[in-house]
């Protein structure tokens, strides 16, 4: 089992079960007791837990959940809906746009009206909400289902013959050291594919994803067109991004 894999493990445990012991980390993934204290040293450093002795504990509370196994994330609900409609304004009828997914995007297509309008998505939910609407034209490059997404090995190479004026993607965390952060190896390649297939990329998300930073980076924030949020994000936030030239759309 590869490292990246390990920790994913390690924190698919922690936010459903809160806190683990060492012992019962090795005896679930197979690996001695020094190399689990050796992940969690690392992890840690990241600020995703905090060890005790003989174990550790999830960091971050708001992380419950970030590991769906039926119903997307529902917590700021308010928040990712106005960021959501603030993403609608920059879509316009005709467009082929992609939306990734994520519990922003989902508000997104949710909100989006029935227009025509091509849209290329991967997430299940996302996929559910807009067969409802005749006039979307829902394009699914298909693969094998992981949590609420499917993957797809090509989907690099099919994404990439799409005209794609815009895509909105997600994050779970967005942080100016570590930038655009999820938790699972499995979505990073399609994310990935995403933005580079696409003219504009747009991160969506609340307020709340800043400054907090999961397992794996995908992305840095000047690789995207803006980041679209909401209006509670702190000004002294927004300074320090705008300094840097990032553009944010509130």
């Amino acid at each position: 089992m590869s490292t990246i894999k390990r920790h994913e493990q390690i924190l698919e445990i922690l936010i459903t079960e809160k806190e683990a012991t060492v012992s019962r980390l090795s005896e679930e993934l197979g690996v001695s007791g020094k190399t689990i204290r050796e992940d969690l040293e690392k992890l840690e450093k990241k600020g995703l837990l905090r060890r005790f002795h003989g174990g550790a504990a999830l960091a971050n509370e708001g992380f419950a959940g970030l590991f769906p196994d039926s119903l997307p994330n529902s917590k700021n609900e308010d928040a990712k809906a106005q960021a959501a409609r603030r993403g609608l304004e920059l879509v316009n009828t005709g467009e082929v746009i992609a939306l990734d997914g994520g519990s922003t995007t989902l508000a997104m297509a949710k909100l989006l009206d029935n227009i025509p309008i091509t849209v290329v998505t991967n997430d299940l939910f996302i996929i559910g909400e807009l067969v409802k609407k005749d006039k979307v034209r829902l394009v699914v490059p298909g693969g094998y289902r992981n949590r609420n997404q499917l993957i797809n090995e090509n989907f690099a190479s099919i994404i990439s013959n799409m005209n794609i004026q815009k895509a909105f993607i997600s994050a779970t965390g967005i942080h100016e050291e570590y930038g655009l952060t999820v938790f699972t190896q499995a979505i990073v390649g399609q994310k990935r594919a995403i933005m580079q297939a696409a003219a504009e990329c747009y991160c969506v998300a609340d307020h709340t994803k800043f400054n907090q930073c999961a397992l794996l980076t995908f992305a840095k924030p000047e690789e995207l067109t803006a980041i679209v949020t909401d209006p509670g994000l702190p000004g002294e936030t927004v300074q320090r991004y705008t300094a840097r030239g990032i553009q944010l759309i509130r």
